[in-house]
């Protein structure tokens, strides 16, 4: 828990002043009622009651300008909290690399089948986009809520040389500028950019360079190292091999603020995407909590009043 208005606990001091002169009053009360020696009077004005009858209206009380205090604070605290609406830009590797068959039948096949499930799960409200990158960025499907044209779009990769994961990114973060609405003054955009890749940028802008233009953005970038060490591809005749490249993956997310997964296998590569759905689907905010502080400094002023008029000291 935080506090919007930290500076206003410094109230608690009264509170503390407060507590300090009641526990002086009762102790001078005590001294009083000794000195006073007329016993049979003192027991027709002032009946003994159990000392703690005469504690719990000033503790309620004092519980309760304790707790309005801690309310006036503006308290606040992290809860998820399901998204309305939400963009997502899937963006997907075809380098030639994703013919390696380290993962059967082969990086590609498997990579499609696993993002079309994805898609599908998708909630229903959220808008996708889709983009695949090798030499170049292509955005295939600008941000809808039809999931149709990505679908048909998983189905018709090709695969060609070189990579650019960095103009993926940039290309995700136009898409978003250009279909999602502007997020409130201090909000965090609802759009989040997935990127799935087997290899680090050859081509094209850094990844360091789109990362750094996300998080300005305040967009994060999930990123997903597909494959294994011992993939390999067959070029003119030669067999070459294609590990996976996992730094730059992992940096661009850090940097924006995404999440990095590696999945080496199929069941790996779908369980990476549920957990990205389930991230999409949810959004960390803080909610104020002060209506429920002012309702308990609320109750705890009731009960000091019932106690104050049940348990009074009053003449016979």
């Amino acid at each position: 828990m935080s506090f919007n208005a930290p500076g206003r606990l410094w109230l608690l001091v009264g509170v503390v002043a407060l507590m300090s002169a009641y526990l002086l009053m009762q102790r001078r009360r005590r001294h009083y009622a000794v000195r006073f020696t007329n016993v049979a009077v003192l027991a027709a004005v002032a009946p003994r009651h159990p000392g703690w009858r005469r504690l719990l209206p000033a503790t309620a009380m004092i519980l309760a300008v304790a707790t309005m205090v801690f309310g006036f604070a503006q308290p606040t605290r992290q809860t998820n909290v399901t998204r309305d609406s939400a963009t997502v830009m899937l963006a997907i590797d075809v380098s030639d690399s994703m013919r390696a068959t380290d993962v059967k039948p082969d990086r590609i096949t498997v990579a499609r089948n696993a993002a079309k499930e994805f898609v599908q799960k998708l909630p229903r409200q959220f808008k996708l986009g889709l983009i695949s990158f090798a030499a170049a960025a292509e955005v295939l499907v600008t941000p809808t809520t039809d999931r149709a044209p990505a679908l048909r779009q998983l189905d018709d990769l090709k695969l060609a040389p070189n990579t650019a994961i960095g103009e993926a990114i940039f290309a995700a973060l136009e898409s978003i500028n250009a279909t999602h609405p502007p997020p409130a003054r201090g909000k965090q955009p609802a759009a989040l950019i997935v990127v799935m890749s087997d290899g680090n940028t050859t081509i094209g802008r850094s990844t360091e360079a789109a990362a750094a233009a996300a998080a300005r953005a305040r967009i994060p970038v999930s990123t997903i190292a597909y494959g294994t060490d011992a993939g390999t591809v067959i070029a003119d005749g030669r067999v070459l091999r294609v590990p996976v490249d996992r730094q730059a993956l992992r940096a661009a997310a850090e940097t924006t603020g995404g999440k990095y997964f590696e999945a080496a296998t199929s069941s790996q590569l779908k369980q990476v995407y549920d957990n990205i759905g389930t991230q999409v689907d949810l959004v960390r905010e803080q909610r104020e909590l002060t209506p429920w502080f002012a309702a308990v400094a609320l109750a705890f002023a009731f009960v000091a009043a019932a106690f104050a008029l049940v348990w009074a000291p009053r003449l016979p």
